[in-house]
């Protein structure tokens, strides 16, 4: 074997790695969608709002620990981070399914948050690791690769819930409803709460292996402040973090894509149970949203950079989400449900467009700049919290159209403009000189 296939296969090695990673916790992210209305009920909450406690805790620890865990990732390298991910997710997995079995709703959105920790760390290490695998200008394409693996365990793990736990929950709610006494509803909903355990340990299981398995695979250790260094010091002060304002611009965007992409995903089932549809269909409604984006990352792969280019592709799914959140506000019923749907096509460009175009030219801040866009992640948690908290007081329709605009209209700013703020004017004054 030459050295040239050799490299060839250590390449194509890393990045059915990393897709198996992006599996993973696609499946463990996408699973919170149906979640939301298994808590509701095993749980016995009165309101949504409580409900979607489910994407607060879990999309806050972005916030919270994305920064710490890119000090975490400069001790350990890249490679022994998201081992130290898996593992931190696997004990996150064991609190949840434990706590919710005992319907300890706090300690249950704690393991949540915990699992949310381990994934910053996960996806602080794996995105930008992806991106400067290969070309930057290519990075889109290899993350729609794993857009593809992230998605797809979504399309599965909602079905998979639906399943071994949620069952036939209409005729649950129903019994619950009409049990004559305390300790009788208190009874089925012990019963009902029970189920998530298996399923979690189970994953918890996995989720170790596989954090053993990165330990031991011979995925190369990749610096970052060497890969992606073009452009990284030319021009205004690039001596810290705060002199890459496309950077900062980019993790707006990355927060107001993380919120909108959240909300069609993990909101869908309650949106569609608005307009009386029942909850054994909508169960499965955010599995429609991750085929919509299935479908979009392909294309992605096809396109990006061979027709079109990775600011354009995102300037195009921005005017998508503007043209589908108008339909859904405009129709009814199940064909409304189906243009949230379709959100999920008009998302699936962005992350693959949003993460290289904003890290890009970073040098030795890549690290620091890629845990910053972690911590965009954080609009999972607020964004759809805003829907939960104002759609039973207004027209839950108009929120949600209120909401999603305003997001695609900054993505379509940054993918038009803000990705080359301040790395135009560098690029200028490096031929000026």
């Amino acid at each position: 074997m030459n050295s040239r296939t050799g490299q060839a296969d250590s390449y194509l090695g890393s990045v059915i790695t990393i897709g198996i990673l992006f599996f993973i916790f696609g499946f463990v992210t996408w699973i919170n969608g149906p979640l939301i209305g298994f808590v509701k009920l095993a749980f016995d909450l009165a309101t949504d709002a409580k409900a979607f406690w489910v994407t607060t805790a879990f999309y806050m620890a972005y916030f919270v620990l994305a920064l710490p865990a890119s000090f975490i990732l400069e001790r350990t390298g890249m490679k022994k981070g998201m081992a130290l991910g898996l593992a931190v997710m696997a004990a996150g997995t064991i609190a949840f399914g434990t706590f919710a079995t005992q319907r300890h709703y706090p300690l249950a959105l704690t393991g949540l948050f915990v699992i949310g920790a381990g994934l910053s760390l996960l996806q602080t290490a794996s995105n930008p690791y992806i991106s400067i695998l290969g070309p930057i200008e290519s990075a889109a394409a290899r993350i729609s690769v794993m857009g593809i693996c992230n998605k797809l365990a979504g399309v599965l793990s909602p079905i998979l819930l639906g399943v071994l736990v949620l069952g036939d929950v209409d005729k649950l709610e129903a019994a619950v409803a009409a049990a004559p006494t305390a300790d009788a509803r208190n009874a089925l909903l012990d019963q009902f709460a029970a189920q998530i355990y298996w399923p979690y340990m189970g994953m918890a299981l996995v989720l170790f292996g596989l954090g053993l398995w990165i330990l031991t695979s011979p995925l190369p250790e990749l610096k970052a402040s060497e890969v992606n260094a073009q452009g990284a010091d030319t021009g205004g002060d690039r001596r810290s973090i705060l002199g890459f304002p496309h950077l900062w611009l980019g993790v707006v965007c990355i927060f107001a894509y993380v919120g909108i992409e959240v909300l069609a995903a993990d909101a869908i089932g309650t949106y569609g149970k608005s307009f009386g549809i029942p909850g054994n269909e909508t169960k499965y409604f955010t599995t429609l949203t991750l085929i919509g984006m299935l479908v979009g990352y392909i294309v992605g792969l096809v396109a990006i950079p061979r027709w079109i280019s990775q600011e354009r592709s995102l300037a195009v799914s921005a005017i998508l989400g503007v043209i589908f959140s108008i339909a859904a506000y405009l129709t009814k019923g199940y064909v409304s449900v189906g243009f949230v749907a379709a959100l999920g096509l008009a998302n699936a460009l962005m992350w693959p467009a949003i993460f290289p175009l904003a890290i890009q030219g970073l040098g030795r801040f890549t690290e620091r700049g890629s845990a910053l866009l972690i911590m965009g992640i954080c609009g999972g948690a607020i964004i759809p919290r805003l829907y939960a908290e104002y759609k039973d007081v207004y027209d839950f329709q108009l929120v949600f159209l209120a909401i999603a605009i305003p997001c695609y209209v900054y993505i379509l700013f940054f993918s038009v403009k803000g990705y080359a703020v301040g790395r135009r004017r560098a690029a200028a004054v490096a031929m000026a000189t």
